[in-house]
């Protein structure tokens, strides 16, 4: 699904975040010590090579909600900007601290002259956030980001989920967040 909004174009779809070959910075569902790890950071870590963990040493540990930019490394991407999403039930309050991960993330986006960005859905696996509540704070978020911001470099958001349900549910979260004109 694409949808534009306010001169941004966003999408979503289901695939492999490391496989965006078209866009210029991936986003990790990294853990606080930027390491390997399982899931999206552990897809990303193998596809970028070990370089990029010896690039995430001096950076890490990040809080949640916060984010560190680095080079792509092996993958197609000139940049990985790494999110430490909220743990469900855990880290409080999480809606605040999960559209801080995409709210750092666009900032070191346009800091770093950034023209396309894609996300995975941060916290939904082993961190435990519900798929439909994370979707909704990851496309509230973006769009307010753009509305609030003059963005000069930013061009385009995808959502690259996992699974076919994933992408259900963001799609249906697009069609009522932007409804078609």
């Amino acid at each position: 699904m694409v949808k534009q909004f306010k001169g941004v174009t966003l999408e979503c779809l289901q695939g492999n975040i490391t496989a965006q070959r078209d866009i210029t910075a991936i986003v990790n569902a990294a853990n606080a010590w930027l390491r390997k790890g399982g899931g999206v950071a552990g897809a990303i870590h193998s596809a970028a090579g070990p370089g990029l963990e010896q690039e995430c040493r001096p950076l890490a540990p990040i809080k949640t909600g916060e984010a560190v930019i680095t080079g792509g490394h092996n993958l197609p991407n000139r940049f990985v900007i790494h999110c430490l999403g909220p743990v469900y039930g855990v880290d409080k309050p999480e809606p605040i601290l999960l559209g801080n991960c995409y709210r750092n993330a666009l900032k070191l986006a346009e800091q770093n002259k950034i023209d396309s960005i894609a996300f995975p859905a941060i916290s939904t696996g082993i961190f435990g956030y519900p798929l439909a509540e994370a979707a909704e704070v990851a496309v509230k978020t973006v769009m307010e980001v753009i509305a609030a911001s003059k963005l000069e470099h930013l061009k385009l958001v995808r959502f690259v989920l996992f699974g076919q349900q994933d992408l259900r549910v963001y799609e249906e979260v697009f069609s009522r967040l932007m409804p078609e004109k």
